[in-house]
């Protein structure tokens, strides 16, 4: 599998989504958001009791899983 090469944002000007936030961008439930984040499909920050994910995180993961239907 080919990775493309991505400039991350240092944590503090990176543009974090919630796990809601995310569920709704995805349409799927937090279930499953949180279930990506521990099987490690999904990368998050732990703030307190919840999780954030980086915009860019999200795109990514989207980008890779993107196929053309034809």
């Amino acid at each position: 599998m080919i990775r493309a090469i991505v400039k991350r944002e240092p944590f503090t000007e990176a543009r974090l989504k919630t796990v809601n936030e995310v569920a709704d961008l995805l349409r799927v439930s937090r279930m499953t958001v949180y279930r990506m984040i521990k099987t490690g499909e999904m990368p998050a920050v732990r703030v307190g009791r919840s999780y954030r994910l980086r915009s860019e995180d999200v795109d990514t993961y989207l980008m890779e899983r993107y196929t053309e239907a034809g």
